[in-house]
């Protein structure tokens, strides 16, 4: 076991991101909400996912909403706290530790921001190993836990409990809340047992975090390539090099929905990448091609510094490059694929993974 102090928050939070896969929120909000809460509150003890008890009470906390909304609507530490409290007396439980719900530039620092303030520890893991937009797209849910009870909370002091039939119920009514509470809003759901956890969870997932964040600063002090360290790290492939030439981004039912064009630089000139998300990248096409899908990661990091650009942050003559990376193995089962899969976001196509 180790402690998340104030000095780490910077390689968690630049790390998040490109696991977030373009989503997950603006990690630059992320540290600041958590450097807030370390100070205040002291460091959080970081616990190895092997290590968490079978009898303890695991709750995951997180942002639920469009990314591009936050640019404007910034959420407040108390949100958080009142989330996981909420939750906790509504359990009748005593919290023992705090999980991240997904891989994400906020919501890898959300979880930071509850544990400092409840004085608990924060499980080295998460849900998914990445970022997916909808709340049932946990693995988790593959393990038959339960998304609700779970508690949702604004800035300006609201909150509630759902009970839901479902996952995906709980994703639609919660949802429905967000947009009523201005289209971001906090949560903390799927509460589950310290078994549960080490069965489900992915582990290890902040100190990879940890580890990408300072991988990209020590190769850009070495004047390094940083994104071919990722890549390498990663597992992964590079798909694409070019400058953003196009993007098209809209708030629809509460998500950051659109597409990017890429016109290709270097080895890729004379090509053109089309990548289309929901909040995260979901399929990346070169010349009509399908290149790489969900369930694994599509990354977009600034070519030169490696610092990963979320979508609601793309902009017209950036230049990037694209990146895909192989997901926990779970996403591409039958199940997993059934979940979170090309067709579920209405692509009709097989899940084109990093080995293509």
């Amino acid at each position: 076991m180790r402690d998340i102090t104030e000095h780490d928050l910077d390689d968690i939070a630049r790390g998040a991101a490109i696991l977030g896969t373009g989503g997950g929120g603006d990690p630059y909000i992320g540290r600041l909400l958590a450097s807030s809460a370390v100070r205040q509150h002291g460091s959080v003890p970081l616990v190895p996912l092997s290590d968490v008890p079978d009898d303890a009470v695991v709750l995951p906390v997180a942002m639920m909403g469009a990314p591009t909304v936050m640019v404007e609507k910034l959420p407040s530490a108390e949100q958080v706290g009142l989330a996981a409290r909420t939750l906790a007396g509504y359990l009748g439980k005593e919290l023992t530790h705090i999980a991240c719900a997904e891989a994400g530039g906020v919501n890898s620092l959300i979880p930071v921001v509850a544990a400092a303030q409840l004085g608990l520890p924060l499980v080295d893991a998460d849900g998914m190993g990445r970022a997916f937009p909808e709340l049932q797209m946990v693995l988790p849910t593959l393990y038959g836990i339960r998304a609700t009870p779970m508690s949702i909370a604004d800035e300006k002091g609201n909150r509630g409990v759902l009970d839901t039939v479902d996952n995906r119920w709980a994703e639609r009514l919660a949802r429905s809340a967000t947009i009523d509470m201005g289209c971001s809003a906090m949560i903390s759901n799927y509460a589950m047992s310290g078994g549960q956890a080490r069965e489900s969870l992915v582990p290890g997932t902040l100190s990879l975090c940890a580890e990408l964040g300072a991988l990209v600063r020590s190769a850009r002090a070495a004047h390094e390539d940083p994104v071919a360290r990722v890549v390498s790290r990663l597992g992964g492939r590079r798909l694409f090099s070019g400058k953003v030439v196009d993007v098209a981004r809209r708030t629809v039912t509460g998500f950051a929905r659109g597409e990017a064009k890429l016109s290709g630089t270097d080895g890729d000139t004379g090509s053109e990448l089309v990548l289309r998300f929901q909040n995260e990248h979901l399929v990346a096409e070169r010349d009509g091609v399908v290149q790489a899908s969900v369930p694994d990661l599509i990354c977009t990091l600034e070519r030169e510094s490696g610092e990963a650009v979320t979508t609601e942050g793309l902009r017209y003559g950036q230049r990037v490059t694209v990146l895909a990376a192989p997901a926990d193995p779970r996403w591409h089962t039958p199940e997993g694929i059934a979940l979170a899969g090309p067709r579920y976001f209405g692509y009709d196509i097989d899940p084109i993974g990093v080995a293509g």
